[in-house]
């Protein structure tokens, strides 16, 4: 079976931003590495959209009733924490 062909993908752009890109050698691997770096970075829930639909956010609310979202004191990044759960380590410091 062959290889599917790549597809063209167009996109409406400011002024600004076409004017940054001009400036880019390939412009055409930054904007797929860009594209491919957000996708991968989504919100799973959401898909990067930013807003939960009706229905994810009645999920969203009997779930958090037995989660919290707490900052990690190592790189302070927030994650979900079960309430039935003890917070594990998730930063390995070297024992001195």
């Amino acid at each position: 079976m062959p290889a599917k062909k790549p597809s063209i993908v167009t996109f409406k752009a400011e002024p600004a931003m076409l004017d940054a890109l001009r400036a880019v050698p390939n412009r055409s691997e930054f904007i797929r590495t860009a594209v491919m770096n957000a996708l991968e970075h989504a919100c799973p829930l959401c898909g990067g959209s930013g807003v939960f639909t009706p229905e994810q956010k009645r999920h969203w609310e009997t779930f958090r009733k037995h989660h919290d979202m707490r900052e990690c004191g190592d790189c302070h990044a927030l994650h979900l924490v079960c309430a039935a759960d003890r917070p594990a380590p998730h930063h390995r410091r070297p024992r001195s």
